[in-house]
């Protein structure tokens, strides 16, 4: 657990770079690029927004979200947060979706985004990542753990959650054994019996728990903050008229979520179109995969910049980080989508 994030950041870049670069050269077509005149200083910008497979590509579409807008956008899938950090920071990325520990890995690096809204789950009671053991383990508390070997994303949200809920449970990371795989080596691992638990979020978390597999921990308050965030690049923040443009792009994006959670159905489709799952198996996780943007406010910091100083102290990050630097609200405080 001595490592720290300079090897992920380092290859995050290289798989971001690739990813956003094959997206880039698919035959999706632009959307946006409206002629009624309105911003006509936009008409020539193209944004492209990372995502994770959580329906947001489609339900963009389905719902209209940018059938006016005066400038283009694009979509390039990521498995998780830290190589949607790294592209952000290169400009291949505008804004993005990650969860809470990816900006802290990408602040101690001096990477190039900002915090610009956080993703809520629409309800406080669904946990968006779990600590799961599989079927027929005997563990009851995360006590039970030790000595064990539990499969993580390294630098992600619930490398966080992890984290948390072994101090809460006062353990150190190394009363365990910490095995960081990506999620889909992690649910190889997991089904296999190669680990003994998984820190991971939904639908991964949710999926497993349809086979079988029971939560040990909750990602829900105090433990887990239950917070995900939507980035943006200081390529655009830094340009007015682009930062003009990519506040709008984020308005349209929580109302594409806002129609998502007024029309399930379509949600449950474009979840399943997005990430390739089958759609009976979406529709009973459905809760986990509604959200709403939002203000970050200072209570959000806080729990920011507490998540931050766990991971300084384990020895996570070998810069301390003000969580506040990395924030820059684009939505206002009451914002509502409509």
């Amino acid at each position: 657990m001595s490592r720290t994030f300079t090897r992920l950041t380092a290859a995050a870049g290289t798989v971001a770079l690739a990813t956003v670069l094959a997206a880039c050269g698919s035959s999706d077509p632009k959307v946006g690029g409206d002629s009624s005149g309105a911003h006509p200083e936009w008409k020539s910008l193209t944004f492209t927004i990372g995502e994770q497979s959580d329906g947001i590509r489609t339900l963009a579409s389905t719902s209209g979200a940018f059938k006016d807008a005066s400038y283009h956008i694009k979509f390039a899938k990521f498995d998780y947060g830290p190589p949607l950090i790294a592209a952000a920071s290169t400009g291949d990325v505008d804004l993005g979706m990650v969860g809470s520990v990816p900006p802290i890995a990408g602040a101690s690096q001096n990477l190039g985004f900002k915090v610009i809204a956080t993703q809520q789950p629409y309800s406080v009671k669904v946990a968006q990542e779990n600590i799961i053991v599989p079927k027929g383990s005997t563990a009851k508390t995360l006590a039970d753990l030790r000595g064990k070997r539990i499969a993580v994303p390294e630098g992600s949200s619930a490398h966080g959650l992890l984290l948390n809920a072994l101090r809460a449970a006062g353990l150190k990371p190394t009363d365990v054994k910490i095995v960081f795989l990506d999620p889909k080596s992690g649910a190889a691992a997991f089904s296999s019996g190669k680990v003994d638990a998984w820190s991971i979020w939904n639908p991964q978390s949710a999926f497993a728990i349809q086979q079988g597999a029971r939560v040990l921990v909750a990602g829900l308050p105090p433990v887990d903050s239950n917070a995900e965030y939507y980035i943006g690049s200081d390529h655009d923040l830094t340009n007015p008229v682009r930062r003009a443009a990519l506040t709008d792009v984020l308005e349209r994006i929580a109302n594409a979520y806002a129609y998502g959670n007024t029309h399930p159905e379509a949600h449950a489709e474009a979840i399943s179109t997005d990430s390739g799952v089958p759609i009976d198996q979406v529709k009973p996780t459905l809760d986990a995969w509604r959200y709403k943007l939002e203000y970050v406010t200072p209570a959000k910091v806080a729990s920011g910049q507490q998540l931050a100083d766990v991971f300084f102290e384990a020895g996570q990050i070998t810069k301390k980080v003000d969580f506040a630097s990395v924030v820059v609200n684009l939505l206002p405080w009451n914002f509502t989508a409509s």
